[in-house]
């Protein structure tokens, strides 16, 4: 306040005729009013400007929320999806091995059958020689 006052004219009216003190402190006063409606216009100005982008920033805030929410929900179905489709591939894996498993004992016992069908007919080829 006191630079406030020490900044404000001297408004006395030594050395000056009344009628033009008067005078000048209203054209001082004129200035100063233009001067202050001139500064509020201003900062209302960059209020709206500021409110502006507010609105703008909440727009776009709305808009990446339902986004996020759009994509949670289809990362969550991905999971879901993996979730069932990793467990069918190990009862594929499961199965496989097994199978395979099967198969191997199969061609074991198949070749040893072989081998005793071979035996068996040499036994066979030689006691009929023999005869």
């Amino acid at each position: 306040l006191a630079q406030v006052a020490n900044s404000l004219p001297n408004f006395s009216c030594e050395g000056e005729a009344p009628a033009n003190a008067m005078a000048s402190q209203g054209a001082t006063l004129q200035n100063y009013n233009n001067e202050l409606v001139k500064s509020i216009e201003d900062l209302r100005e960059k209020r709206e400007e500021l409110n502006r982008q507010i609105l703008k920033e909440e727009e776009d805030k709305a808009k990446i929320q339902k986004e996020l929410s759009i994509l949670t929900d289809r990362l969550q179905k991905v999971n879901e999806s993996l979730v069932r489709k990793t467990q069918a591939r190990h009862e594929y894996d499961k199965t496989i091995q097994e199978t395979e498993g099967a198969y191997m004992k199969i061609l074991e016992s198949s070749q040893t059958l072989l081998h005793v069908l071979k035996r068996e007919t040499v036994n066979l080829t030689k006691s009929k020689a023999q005869v």
